[in-house]
């Protein structure tokens, strides 16, 4: 286990501008490359990510190696991998930094990637409001390119990879990987759970989707081991370093490279801690679909099991920052606000349970709330587990953690019929979408 940070990602951020590929390669970059293509298999390389320890950065925390290996030898061709830098997670821009700051770590992860499945074409899926970041990956591809990296008969490998950019639809559900392969595909951006992408994805082709830190972390894998990977990790169960994205109320939010399982309040330093005059409250550890933390967790380990034994999921590393003057039924109104827009409709628990669940929390914040509506919130959000997909039990997520840690808070909206909080810090209601009485799916006497 690793006391002292050590950036693998991040080692060539700059303030002002992404690293070149002279830079990049300077540091060893694309040496992991020109020692695996052709001389290790693809099954070597598969091997190496999976003892690693390697778990997906997206939000599953899937083992990479494990997925990779669904997609079997005699699997048929064309083969897919699809990096995934959509990022519609509320408070997650991760790796849009990793984009902006070595742009040939990104790439270079994505071609060794690509080899250990035999996959010989890759779409690097980016939301439409990255633009000038998917202009830098183009640009950057066709300077490897040149530098004879992509293409066909890679460095003489006899292995042919290229890769294009495709612009996202913006939808968060094109996230999901099945629904992002529909998208591609020109299809509905629904989920589908009936086939393993490893065996039927894009095309109906063998395909992997993984997230953009994830395929970066594969070349200082293969050049420096499976040991020294996990022995950057502060925990025994981790891997690795992670990109901690921190947003809300700190001094200086950023993306945060250091050790996976690094403490809750570590990372808050590092922010610059609270704003002047502002106190913790609670955090949302992993993006806007993780459950609240309260303070209690405030030197929690960032990593995937130490979360799990507490409640809790890592989810992207996305850390949102409360402090308590901050009304966390309107923070929760707002989310959900967000995630009843996004549904993507399909099935009934998240097309009629997540405007249900808006509803009884815009009663509560405008003091029209109560007493019963707090079960009926339980109930909801417990029932969005029915859904087809992940998309509805991640949205519920704050809405449980503001049940289990501030139902107090639920409660004095409902005694003073009002949001105690009002002009007091950052306030939700006035963004917030009016929803006509009449049309309104909550229970009026119940």
């Amino acid at each position: 286990m690793n006391n002292q940070p050590e950036l693998v990602l991040l080692k060539n951020r700059r303030p002002d501008r992404p690293a070149t590929i002279e830079e990049y390669r300077a540091g060893g970059g694309y040496a992991a490359l020109a020692a695996t293509l052709g001389k290790r298999s693809p099954q070597e390389v598969c091997q190496l990510v999976l003892d690693s320890g390697l778990r997906g950065r997206g939000g599953a925390g899937f083992p990479a190696g494990r997925k990779w290996a669904g997609v079997k030898e005699d699997a048929e061709f064309p083969r897919y991998l699809i990096p995934n830098t959509d990022e519609m997670e509320p408070g997650t821009f991760k790796d849009r930094v990793l984009v902006n700051a070595d742009p040939h770590l990104v790439i270079e992860g994505i071609i060794l990637s690509a080899y250990a499945v035999s996959a010989g074409k890759g779409i690097f899926f980016i939301r439409p409001s990255y633009e000038m970041d998917a202009e830098l990956i183009e640009r950057e591809l066709e300077v490897a390119r040149d530098a004879g990296f992509l293409g066909g008969n890679i460095l003489g490998s006899g292995f042919s990879f290229d890769l294009e950019v495709h612009r996202s639809a913006g939808r968060y559900i094109c996230g999901e990987a099945s629904a992002q392969v529909n998208a591609i595909m020109g299809k509905r951006a629904h989920p589908n759970k009936e086939v393993h992408m490893a065996h039927q994805g894009l095309w109906g082709k063998p395909t992997i989707v993984n997230n953009v830190e994830t395929l970066s972390c594969v070349p200082g894998i293969l050049r420096q081991g499976p040991e020294w990977f996990k022995g950057l990790a502060r925990t025994e169960s981790g891997a690795g370093t992670k990109l901690y994205c921190v947003s809300g109320r700190v001094c200086k939010p950023d993306v945060f490279e250091m050790p996976i399982g690094t403490r809750l309040s570590e990372i808050l330093d590092l922010a610059g801690g609270m704003c002047p005059g502002a106190e913790f409250k609670a955090v949302l550890p992993g993006g806007a679909s993780t459950e609240f933390m309260p303070k209690k967790f405030y030197d929690v380990e960032m990593d995937f099991e130490p979360l799990k034994a507490v409640g809790h999921r890592l989810g992207t590393g996305a850390i949102i920052v409360f402090d308590k003057n901050t009304c966390l039924v309107g923070a929760t109104l707002n989310l959900i606000e967000y995630f009843a827009r996004e549904s993507c409709g399909f099935c009934t628990p998240c097309r009629e349970g997540l405007p249900y669940i808006r509803d009884l929390l815009w009663r509560i914040e405008i003091g029209e709330g109560k007493e019963e509506y707090i079960p009926l919130l339980r109930e909801m959000a417990r029932h969005m587990d029915r859904s087809y997909c992940a998309f509805a039990p991640g949205a519920a997520a704050p809405v449980l953690g503001l049940l289990n840690y501030f139902e107090e808070e639920i409660r004095e909206h409902l005694s003073q019929k009002k949001c105690p909080y009002k002009g007091l810090g950052i306030e939700f209601r006035d963004s917030l979408i009016p929803m006509e009485k009449t049309e309104s799916t909550a229970p009026e006497n119940s």
